[in-house]
Order: C-alpha cells, then structure tokens, then sequence
C-alpha cells in the first residue's frame, strides 16, 4: 500500500505507479521515483475515473484496476516522458529564455565557467553550481527553475560516460536526447574520446525536476587540455549557437 506521508515513500514500487498512471494519462508529474502530492492527486482522478473508492491510496484494490486498464491500453511514452520531451526541444523565441544550470562537482571548474559563458552569450539564462554536495545542485537547480541541467565532473576513465535519468519502464525523453546530443557533439570535436550514453538513477537525475544529464568526462587529462572544445561541443548540443 503506498500512500502520501511525511517523509514521502521513495522506491521502485513508486516508480511503476507513477509510469503507469502517466501511461494512461493521468498526470502525476515527473516519474521520480517519489510519491508526492501529485501522485496522490493523480490516484484520485484514476480512482475517480475506475469506479474504485476514492482516497488517494495505492490499494490493492487500486492496483488492479490499474493492472487491468494498463493491459488494455498497451505501452505508450506517457504524459511525463511527452513533456519531458517537449522542455527539451523548445524553439524560437522561447528558446532564448530557457534556464539552464551547470553543475560542476570536481575538477571541471574552468569547462563549467566556459560553458556557461557559451551559454549566456547565446542568451540564455544560466546559474553555476560549482561545489560537490549534490544535494546543493537538486535545490538550485530546481528553487532556479530550470529547463535544462548539465552535471559535470572528472575521472580517471579513459571514456566519458553521458547519463539520462532512467529504471525499468521508464526513462526521461528529454534526457536521453541531451545526452545523445552532447555525445555526438564530442565525438565531432574530439574522435577520440570514447562516449557512452546511459540511462542511471543517479540523486541528481532523480531529484532534479527537468531533463539531466551527467557528464562524467576522461581521460582527465585530454579534457582539460581541450576545455575550449569540450565547453564548445556541450553548448552547441544545446542548439543554442
């Protein structure tokens, strides 16, 4: 049974509800993993619409009906995925206004500054979060608003590894494209990297309440090295030159 509480149930048992509420329409917000007072609501317009008693509790009861309709209704990316997609790929004029933040946690200050820079000379409006505590970026990031938000730190690796937030039957369509976006952007700069997109349930991909991504760049030395380039290559797979 999962209701809401204080402090709110977190786990992969939220995450299913939340997928499959968002699949069959109902608008529960980000799949986060999180049972917030969204997901509550949007128990209580699933309940309301199923014939189920209305309380905004996960029942099992709830459940079946859920099991049931979801059986009928098939897969489909759902509101959350949509609207994740649909942040990521604004135009125009709304483009100019998006707010992106740019966390660094180490060893990438000088990358983090020029992308930044790269940023704010397309006129886009861009908060730093240059400190290790991932706690900090979530609550930046999200308190700023954010449309868009890029992590960054160093490794040892001889690869860069680009993760999107995703688990099992749901990932963030928004993410995923940025990721892929600035992966392609690298390989175009530098052939030599090796990078690598992949879905992960990192806190600050979780947390966070738009599309993210973490760029976790090496070999360390080759990154900085090219910092100019690396800066020029996330910017641009923002489409924002």
């Amino acid at each position: 049974m999962l209701y809401l509480t204080s402090p709110n149930f977190r786990g992969d048992d939220v995450t299913q509800l939340q997928s499959l509420l968002s699949r069959l329409g109902f608008d529960c917000g980000r799949v986060d993993g999180i049972f917030g007072p969204l997901l509550a609501h949007a128990i209580s317009e699933f309940q309301k619409n199923a014939g189920v008693s209305i309380d905004g509790i996960c029942s099992t009861d709830t459940v079946a009906a859920l099991e049931r309709l979801s059986s009928q209704t098939g897969e489909g990316p759902g509101i959350s995925s949509l609207r994740d997609t649909e942040r990521f790929r604004t135009t125009g004029d709304e483009r100019k206004l998006r707010r992106v933040v740019v966390g660094q946690f180490g060893g990438l200050s000088g990358v983090a500054r020029l992308i930044s820079r790269a940023l704010r000379d397309a006129h886009e409006i861009v908060m730093l979060v240059d400190e290790p505590d991932v706690a900090a970026h979530v609550l930046a990031a999200n308190h700023f608003q954010a449309d868009t938000y890029i992590g960054l730190e160093a490794h040892a690796e001889s690869e860069c590894t680009i993760a999107f937030y995703a688990v099992p039957g749901f990932s963030s369509a928004g993410g995923e494209l940025l990721s892929n976006a600035i992966a392609d952007a690298l390989r175009a700069v530098l052939p030599q990297l090796t990078v690598n997109c992949v879905g992960m349930r990192l806190p600050i991909l979780r947390e966070t309440r738009m599309p993210a991504v973490m760029c976790s760049l090496g070999p360390f030395d080759v990154i900085t090295q090219h910092g100019p380039e690396v800066a020029e290559a996330i910017a641009a797979a923002l489409a924002l030159d």
